[in-house]
């Protein structure tokens, strides 16, 4: 339903004069001159907008169209701008930084002439070489945003900021440090591409009505409408739940890993094989993170319990295992160890009993070994002297052990 009030006869004509002429268009209008509706036809529920353009509107710092719109993709002139930079400083506040002065095309029966004095003494607008303010001419996106920035004396930190746009290299030079404070105090609204700043396309007057809004808030004048077209380059710590039944698929630096059946208890650390990312495809555990835990012997088989999760040089806690591993391999008195151990890994136990079992005491000493070390190896040979074979759990880990998630596992990611 419109709240759109009747015009007076008297007033519609002369803004209907008034825009015929181009001189005066309805974008800001005088508090006591008429009621302006908050809402427009043309600006729906869902428009990407809505909320700045409402909020400017009940505020009087812009208006509609007589009947009814508000044409939020026209763009907005420089007088227009100076316009609204007038309404809008009553709630900034900004006092005057210089005097008044003359700008050649801009004669004081001209109907902006007061406003862009006000812009101009306020440190919002400057004019043109020459002392030509051009105020028919469309004001781009960047200008806005520069005199926005330079009327409420931001300062950038940095520029570094700008390479969230995917079009920095288009802003000009003059306007890059006032847009990277305009960017640091979330001027900014970039749509439908927030990452697109289009500094050189002119402003609508929906983008406009954005920037100053946001300026509002930026003063603590207004409170923070929500809006993804906000350019915010501070990454925003989002918490994400990876549930448990995920499998997280990893590798090993080996291609086999032996151990013994018994009381085997090792120390290993594995690497995620693949990025685990969102629906969406953004990355929670990234390949080559690495997972710390212990292998250990159970019930004639082999497990990996996973217990910390070390990503971007950060650790965290982890509740995942392996499948348990039952496939055995029989060494036996002449089994060829070369063809058995290449490219292997040995527990310490199982060290010991191809040792005891083959009489090799150099594997017990020269192979890899994970678990206590060769000391402990060669005195557990004992416990396998005398025996003729030995069965031998075999784990291919870039298989065996991908691991599943025996909790929810949450993610903090940006």
């Amino acid at each position: 339903m419109s709240n759109f009030y009747p015009w007076q006869s008297g007033t519609a004509a002369f803004l209907a004069l008034g825009l015929t002429a181009g001189a005066i268009a309805p974008f800001v209008t005088g508090a006591s001159a008429l009621a302006q509706t908050t809402r427009f036809s043309d600006v729906s529920s869902s428009y990407w907008a809505e909320d700045f353009i409402t909020e400017l509107a009940q505020r009087d710092i812009i208006s509609g169209f007589p009947d009814g719109t508000f044409r939020p993709d026209a763009p907005v002139t420089r007088a227009q701008f100076a316009a609204m930079l007038r309404k809008a400083n009553q709630s900034f506040n900004k006092a005057n930084q210089r005097g008044a002065t003359n700008f050649v095309d801009v004669p004081s029966r001209y109907w902006a002439y007061s406003a862009i004095q006000d812009a101009y003494k306020t440190g919002f607008l400057t004019g043109y070489p020459g002392n030509v303010f051009r105020p028919e001419q469309n004001i781009p996106r960047e200008q806005a945003l520069v005199s926005l920035a330079n009327g409420l004396n931001y300062a950038a930190n940095s520029t570094n900021v700008l390479s969230y746009y995917n079009d920095a290299s288009s802003i000009s030079s003059w306007a890059r440090t006032p847009i990277a404070a305009a960017t640091e105090e979330r001027l900014v609204v970039n749509y439908p591409n927030v990452k697109s700043l289009n500094p050189q396309r002119n402003a609508s007057r929906a983008e406009v009505a954005a920037f100053i809004y946001q300026a509002l808030v930026s003063e603590n004048q207004a409170q923070v409408v929500s809006s993804q077209y906000v350019a915010d380059p501070t990454p925003v710590v989002q918490n994400f739940t990876i549930p448990a039944g995920t499998t997280i698929p990893v590798k090993y630096i080996r291609e086999k890993i032996l151990i013994a059946q018994e009381d085997e208890q090792l120390p290993l650390t594995l690497t995620v094989d693949a990025n685990i990312t969102t629906s969406d495809n953004k990355v929670l555990i990234p390949a080559g993170s690495e997972v710390v835990g212990t292998l250990r012997s159970t019930n004639g088989g082999a497990q990996f319990i996973a217990e910390k999760l070390v990503m971007n040089g950060k650790q965290m806690n982890i509740d995942a295992s392996s499948e348990v591993i039952t496939t055995t391999e029989t060494i036996s008195q002449g089994s060829n160890t070369g063809t058995l151990l290449k490219n292997a890994a040995l527990g310490t136990a199982a060290a010991a009993a191809i040792s005891a079992v083959t009489g090799d005491r150099a594997i017990a000493t020269e192979e890899l070994l994970i678990g206590a070390g060769s000391g402990v190896a060669l005195s557990l040979i004992q416990r396998f002297l005398g025996r003729n074979s030995v069965d031998l759990i075999v784990i291919q880990p870039d298989t065996d052990l991908d691991l599943k998630l025996d909790n929810n596992l949450v993610i903090s990611a940006n």
